[in-house]
This record gives C-alpha cells, structure tokens and sequence, in this order.
C-alpha cells in the first residue's frame, strides 16, 4: 500500500466564517476555483447556515457541491470530530441537533472568558463576539482576540499558549454523544466520516474500540488524508479502513491562508487500495 492513486482534487473538509474560518462562504468557492477544485464540501464546526450561499456559487462556477458539517462529539472522555457528508440541508433533525451544540458553544465561550479573567485577561468574550460572524464562537474567536491584544504573536502561538489543555483559556465540555451525531447525519441521508483520525490520542485499544462504536452506529468512512495530521499516517489510515469496512474521504481542513497547513486542494492522492466515499455519490 505503498503506491498513491492520483484523485481528482476534490476537497471535502473546510470552514468559512460561518465557523472559525477567515473566508466568507462565496470567497471560500472563488478560492477552491482559483485552486482547480472540482469537488468541495464545506464543513463548518456545527453550523450549516453558509451551505446554500456556498452551493449557489459552486454552481455558478461549475464546481460539484456537497453539503457538509463538523460536528463536536464527545466519546469516552475525548473530544472527536465527525464529519457529515452530502446530506439534506434541511431535515429538521440535524438542524435541532447542531443548534443544541452551538447553544454549549456559548455556554463553554462563557466559561473561557472566566478562565481569561482568572488569569488577568478581561473582556475577552466581548472580544471574541467581535470576530464571530455567525451564530457559532470557537476557540478561533478568543485566540484572534488575544493577539490583537497582543497576548501572542499570532494563531498558532496563541493557541499553544492559552487554549489547549492545562492553559488558562481551555474549559472541559461535553459534546454531542457519537451515537446522537451519526443518527443526525444517516437520518439526513448522509454518510458520517471520522475527521483527522491522526489528531486523536487513542493508543492501539482504544483505537479499534472507536472504529467499532463508529460502525455501530452508522459510520461509513474515514479521513486518510487530511491536511491536519501528518501525511506519513495516510498508508496507516488506509490500512485501518480496510480493515474495519470503511471508505476513504479526504480534505484540507483549510481555515484561511497563514493557520493552515494545507491549501484548499492541497490533498492529491489516497494510498492504493482505498475506495473513495464519492464512489457512492451520483453526483460525482
């Protein structure tokens, strides 16, 4: 599993302002057209709302759109991603339920301001709001608020330096169960993806244990190649899919130019042997 097959660039994981991304859902689909892409999904963190913008204007620029949302769930202790792919913007099921995550996301944005404060920093949810263009605040909000105050140089430093574990802007919180999150996305007629498998500390027991939950109930694929873990994972991963039935997607994770590892389009192979989730869809 060595060789890589080339994809078409297709890019099925990325944000917009809509969550924690610098570009608005119309510039996101102008820069995947700058970049060649010829199949994006949009996945904001617990937020559909910029999907119909965004789609309007893939249209427009002949680009193939797939609904997409990231969904925080917590699983034994751990907070996990799930990404939903091509599923129905509009069942009222999965509207509900990510407006229940986001209503916890102010309620944990609340708590890191306290935590701010605890630490000397004041005003910081007010100055987290102020970047917020949707209805979903993030830890991205804070951090851009802490370096305009200057409390870190950019991004990348803010967030080793206040918001990760044991720092003084990070707040435990409990997600969407992974059982609730995958009902949401089979019940829209969608296929959920564990997203940047790499970034999760599992350890080789708990790991098989997440595949065979995620396949209970109702997991279809996994992220092989993802732009947030290390490119020397993907054979891993490819591996891991095979052995548990799951399909391969992949994605940059872009968030914006400069707090991104990788562009829009930035991922151009699956190891061998993978079979795509787009191998199920139509429209591809």
């Amino acid at each position: 599993m060595m060789a890589n097959m080339n994809i078409p660039n297709i890019d099925l994981h990325c944000h917009s302002t809509i969550s924690d991304g610098l570009l608005s859902p119309r510039s996101l689909v102008s820069f995947a057209a700058e970049k060649n892409v010829s199949v994006l999904a949009l996945t904001d963190h617990d937020d559909i709302a910029g999907l119909e913008q965004a789609k309007k204007y893939a249209d427009e620029l002949n680009i193939v759109f797939i609904n997409g949302v990231e969904i925080s769930v917590t699983w034994n202790k751990r907070t996990l991603h799930i990404l939903g792919l091509n599923f129905d913007a509009l069942n009222q099921e999965l509207i509900s339920g990510l407006k229940g995550i986001r209503d916890g996301r102010l309620e944990r944005a609340e708590r890191m301001a306290h935590s701010l404060g605890m630490a000397g920093i004041q005003g910081s949810l007010e100055g987290a709001k102020a970047y917020v263009h949707s209805s979903t605040i993030g830890r991205i909000h804070f951090a851009q608020f802490l370096v305009a105050k200057g409390h870190a140089k950019n991004i990348k430093a803010v967030f080793k330096k206040f918001l990760t574990k044991g720092k003084p802007g990070y707040v435990e919180h409990e997600w969407a169960s992974l059982k609730d999150a995958l009902g949401w996305i089979k019940n829209a007629g969608g296929d959920a993806v564990i997203a940047h498998p790499g970034r999760y500390d599992l350890g080789k027991k708990l790991l098989p244990k997440l595949m065979e939950d995620f396949k209970l109930h109702g997991g279809v694929g996994i992220e092989v190649s993802s732009g947030s873990q290390d490119p020397s994972q993907s054979n891993f991963f490819a591996k891991l899919a095979s052995q548990f039935g799951l399909l391969a997607s992949c994605g940059s994770d872009f968030h914006g130019v400069g707090i991104s590892h990788r562009s829009l389009g930035g991922i151009k192979t699956l190891p061998d042997g993978c079979i795509p989730i787009w191998s199920k869809w139509p429209q591809i």
